[in-house]
């Protein structure tokens, strides 16, 4: 299994799979191919279904910048390996290709090839939380401390930088106000939200606190800003919230905070790895439902929860989701992408509680729902998954009085 470094992405949004990925396989491509006379790129299945409301396009042409490049767009085309599939192709001065080369962008900005995955490096020789809970049991370590031992101690510096980024993002956005781009005219609400949170007091205050954090990184990934993956750009904004929210309300510091990043992050790629964390692939569960199950874990660890329960709460984040599309109206990651976050940050508190109120005992394993989640996300037909044909998408949501 892959490095955590690998769920925590940083980069600009709105979306790590249709543009973090396919911005990083046209600059592989294009280093390759310096000198031909120009270039083609066709985008396929989910990939081209949604890519002008991601900005897939833009995030090509950039790269691309000064060079001559043709985009041929095929939404009716899906390839086996994966739905956000594209295809680049160097042209000699007769329009004939030299080279070409197909990349599936997986999700979380990681993107693979038809011969094998690229830029990644196994760090974990387990694969299974089931494993990882008996190797902690084994050797009196907590989840935290299993990251270490495979990552090396700088792993620690790698997550003060993730934690620096989410921050920063919460901090911008709670104070921009306006509407997000797209065409949608959806207007920012974190600020709002957070300034009527100061009118509250107790838990309806903290509850508020809570979505205007969710709110602000989700807004600022709408709009193209800064965010960290965790484990998408479309779901980035639930664990920055709950993190926040334990390091306002409980005097989390930032050792503990670290701490939780390095449980969530392997609780995000034992997904990745079993399952995927595709909306494209899956539907939503895959990507709200990891984000949860991510935060729920790192929430339960701050509470002091064992290993067990932290299991325990990890688990409910997905299997509560189950089931759930991935319908962006218009293409975009805003409707009903940015709630979803809010509500997704509000769901790990509560499994947090139920976790800690237990004994860490259940019937269903984090390793079964995970399985589960992805049989269910292959039965999911392909209209619901981020390819604006069904669902909410087929509403305008044009504003209402």
């Amino acid at each position: 299994m892959e490095s955590i470094r690998e769920i925590y992405k940083i980069g600009h949004g709105p979306s790590s799979s249709h543009t973090m990925g396919p911005a990083k396989a046209a600059k592989i491509f294009l280093d390759k191919h310096q000198d031909v006379d120009s270039y083609r790129v066709y985008l396929y299945g989910s990939l081209a279904a949604t890519g002008k409301g991601h900005l897939t396009d833009v995030a090509i042409l950039e790269v691309f910048s000064g060079k001559s490049i043709e985009i041929v767009w095929e939404p009716e085309t899906f390839l086996p390996k994966h739905p956000n599939a594209l295809k680049f192709e160097a042209l000699d001065k007769y329009q004939q290709t030299t080279d070409s080369w197909t990349v599936y962008s997986i999700g979380g900005g990681a993107i693979i090839d038809d011969l094998s995955v690229m830029e990644t490096k196994n760090m974990y020789p387990i694969s299974k939380l089931d494993d990882i809970l008996n190797w902690c049991h084994e050797n009196g370590k907590q989840f935290w401390e299993f990251v270490e031992d495979h990552e090396g101690p700088e792993i620690w510096d790698y997550l003060a930088e993730v934690w620096k980024v989410m921050d920063a993002a919460i901090a911008r956005g709670l104070k921009k106000e306006g509407t997000l781009p797209g065409g949608l005219m959806l207007p920012r609400k974190s600020s709002s939200f957070n300034l009527k949170a100061q009118n509250f007091s107790g838990p309806f205050k903290k509850r508020s606190k809570l979505f205007a954090y969710a709110l602000a990184v989700s807004e600022e990934n709408a709009s193209g800003g800064l965010v960290v993956t965790a484990p998408t750009c479309g779901a980035c904004g639930v664990l920055p919230a709950v993190l926040k929210h334990y390091q306002k309300v409980y005097d989390a510091d930032l050792q503990q905070i670290y701490k939780a990043l390095a449980t969530a992050g392997l609780i995000g790629s034992l997904v990745k790895h079993n399952a995927s964390i595709s909306g494209a692939e899956v539907g939503c569960q895959g990507e709200i439902g990891t984000a949860c199950a991510m935060a729920s874990g790192a929430a339960n660890q701050l509470m002091g929860g064992t290993i067990n329960q932290i299991e325990y709460a990890a688990e409910m984040g997905i299997e509560h989701h189950l089931g759930l599309t991935c319908d962006p109206v218009a293409g975009l990651v805003q409707i009903p992408c940015i709630e979803r976050n809010a509500f997704a940050a509000e769901r790990a508190l509560a499994h947090n509680t139920y976790a800690l109120m237990s004994d860490g005992r259940h019937r269903i394993s984090f390793d079964e729902v995970v399985e589960t989640m992805y049989k269910t996300g292959k039965n999911l037909s392909n209209d619901y998954k981020e390819t604006s044909k069904a669902g909410l998408a087929l509403f305008t949501a044009l504003p209402k009085c």
